[in-house]
């Protein structure tokens, strides 16, 4: 039942094969490497920006990972 499902949102070869034709009829085959060329540049743009936000915001596992020790708003906890 759950596969039903899930592949109830996925294409197949005929809707593929039907956009590839009516996108190259719309564009012309000497437009579509121009195209995807600027998706690609666009994608790669976008990576660019998400690792910025990261950087900006000083996110990563290493200095996320603090002890308690490290907080100097909370007591020290005792050694037994």
């Amino acid at each position: 039942m759950i596969t039903n499902q899930v592949l109830l949102g996925m294409f197949g070869g005929q809707e593929i094969i039907i956009i590839l034709v009516i996108v190259l009829l719309l564009f012309g085959g000497t437009k579509i490497p121009q195209l995807m060329r600027g998706l690609g540049r666009g994608m790669n743009e976008f990576k660019k920006a998400k690792d910025g936000v990261y950087d900006d915001l000083d996110i990563s596992d290493t200095k996320t990972t603090k002890s308690v020790t490290d907080n100097p708003t909370l007591p020290k906890p005792e050694n037994k």
